[in-house]
């Protein structure tokens, strides 16, 4: 589902019989500005949305951007101006709020994780832990952020995960089984040190260290060679990023980059000229 299609779902949801309160007020169609306007200190996110939304039910509106995806905005700046029908943006407002606000958000919180392992090795990457529908704009999101993304979907990437394990009956025959179909690089959760070691003679591609403290993290990156690639997951708190990072590290997982990122505070004030 591209974006397009999302925005029409996402209208519909909104006003499936029309805007009734709007409507009845039978107001003839009112040229005028619009501002976008942060109410927060914010890292933009989701102006191609906001924007499409918009242009949906306003098609002639013009929309000035003072900001590209990605920048730093700050408390009581404007974002963007929209210039049209301000009767048909009225109707846009809540599902055109509801992108910018939400993926904003996801950029923020990924901007404080990438800011906490800041000189370091370590890169901060997303998960398959989205919202139905919304990956692309929410990994879009992480990568605005700073952040990198993980696997988009299960067709792109390798992970055997500690079902796969049980499913197989150890990780030595999962791996095995794997390679006899499949040519792609291989990752590998392991959650115990002698799951370490049986991936490091496996010679994997990369080892996910599921749910381990900084202690056992330090152990196990003992056991790796550098050749193998790793990427600690599980309990990645804002306060514990760092001290992960500084171990060595390659990757930090965070599902929590979209799955529990705050909204962004963003308004659009109308002026209705009056």
């Amino acid at each position: 589902m591209n974006t397009l299609d999302l925005i029409k779902a996402a209208i519909k949801e909104d006003m499936p019989a029309g805007d009734v309160t709007t409507e009845s007020l039978a107001m003839k169609p009112k040229q005028g500005e619009a501002i976008l306007k942060a109410k927060e200190d914010l890292i933009l996110s989701g102006a191609n949305a906001f924007e499409e939304t918009v242009l949906f039910l306003e098609p002639q509106a013009k929309i000035k951007w003072q900001f590209n995806e990605g920048d730093l905005i700050y408390k009581g700046q404007n974002i963007c101006a929209i210039e049209g029908d301000l009767i048909q943006i009225l109707k846009a407002e809540r599902v055109a709020l509801n992108f910018i606000g939400k993926l904003s958000g996801i950029a923020n919180l990924t901007r404080r994780y990438v800011k906490e392992v800041e000189n370091t090795a370590t890169k901060i990457l997303d998960t398959r832990k989205t919202t139905p529908l919304l990956r692309e704009l929410e990994k879009r999101a992480v990568q605005h952020g700073g952040g990198y993304n993980h696997r988009f979907n299960l067709s792109e990437a390798v992970l055997i995960k500690d079902n796969h394990i049980s499913l197989c009956g150890g990780i030595t025959k999962a791996v095995t089984r794997l390679r006899q179909n499949c040519n792609l690089p291989v990752e590998v959760e392991a959650s115990t040190l002698d799951q370490v070691k049986e991936c490091v003679e496996l010679k994997v591609d990369r080892i996910l260290l599921d749910n381990m403290n900084n202690e056992m993290l330090k152990m196990a990156l003992e056991l790796i060679p550098k050749s193998i690639q790793t990427e600690a997951s599980g309990n990645m708190t804002i306060d514990r990023v760092k001290s992960v990072a500084q171990l060595g590290v390659n990757f930090i997982s965070v599902g929590a980059l979209t799955h529990s990122a705050p909204t962004a505070d963003v308004s659009l004030l109308f002026d209705w000229g009056l």
